[in-house]
């Protein structure tokens, strides 16, 4: 059952989101060669406290760490470790946060120095199927649309579309009604209600979109082992219209990025 919020909640909703942006944010200028995912797990993790929140992953479903850190051909869920990344490494960072009983969860694929250019035009087209599929997420529309929106840009890119993993409702649980997939049909799927609150998160492979899950029972990664991105964002149905509640902006800020992709989803300038 879809769970529709008050102005209110939605308010609350932003808070949680928004101390995810910053954590994101404050890891952009650490995401470098040399560096490891535990010491940035550990940074995660004291931001979040330090800004009146508490980890959202951390403890949930009895995963171990604050960040779901996934290099290279890791979809999702990798668990931070102690090895250091390399020049042309590419790291997904999962993050999620808990503040007045509501969470915030989304995530982004840095560079870790210089990339290929088939990997940066992977981390592209992402981003952008991300911000398409967004635009799907109004009035009259259903699931269906938005998935279908982000498949048929990633596949014109001849990249693979996971189907295993999807994005999903956001509230007082990290998961809620609807699922999200990132591919679909036009006109299928839930039907959006005002109010309703979700996570967008295309997972998107430079090769096939078939995966395996590694022993941990946590690590997604492509069966071909080549690259995968995922970019994520918290949305709202507001006046009939997808209002973002989580921001890029403060990684941009961080590593000196223009962009205006967001505004078409924002009520009010974003004052960083």
């Amino acid at each position: 059952m879809i769970i529709p919020k008050t102005a209110e909640e939605i308010e609350l909703m932003r808070e949680s989101a928004l101390i995810v942006s910053k954590t994101l944010g404050m890891l952009a200028i650490e995401v470098k060669p040399g560096v490891t995912s535990l010491h940035l797990d550990k940074l995660a993790e004291t931001f979040i406290r330090d800004h009146g929140a508490i980890p959202g992953f951390l403890g949930l479903y009895d995963f171990p760490n604050t960040l779901c850190m996934s290099p290279n051909a890791q979809v999702v869920h990798g668990i931070p470790n102690d090895t250091p990344y390399e020049e042309g490494d590419i790291i997904s960072i999962d993050c999620g946060a808990i503040k007045n009983g509501f969470y915030g969860d989304h995530a982004y694929t840095f560079a870790v120095g210089e990339i290929a250019p088939e990997v940066e035009q992977l981390l592209k087209v992402t981003k952008e199927s991300l911000y398409l599929g967004i635009a799907q997420f109004k009035k009259g529309n259903r699931t269906g649309d938005v998935g279908y929106a982000i498949q048929q840009h990633c596949e014109q890119h001849g990249y693979g579309v996971v189907r295993e993993l999807v994005g999903h409702g956001l509230g007082r649980t990290m998961h809620e009604d609807p699922e999200m997939p990132n591919y679909g049909r036009r006109g299928r799927g839930k039907k959006f209600i005002e109010g309703m609150t979700v996570a967008i998160e295309p997972m998107i492979n430079l090769g096939t979109h078939r995966i395996e899950q590694l022993k941990d029972g946590w690590t997604i990664l492509t069966r071909d082992r080549k690259p995968s991105a995922h970019f994520e964002h918290n949305v709202a149905l507001v006046n009939g219209k997808p209002e973002l509640l989580s921001t890029f902006g403060y990684i941009y800020k961080a590593l000196g990025i223009e962009s205006d992709e967001e505004e078409p989803f924002r009520a009010e300038a974003l004052v960083l």
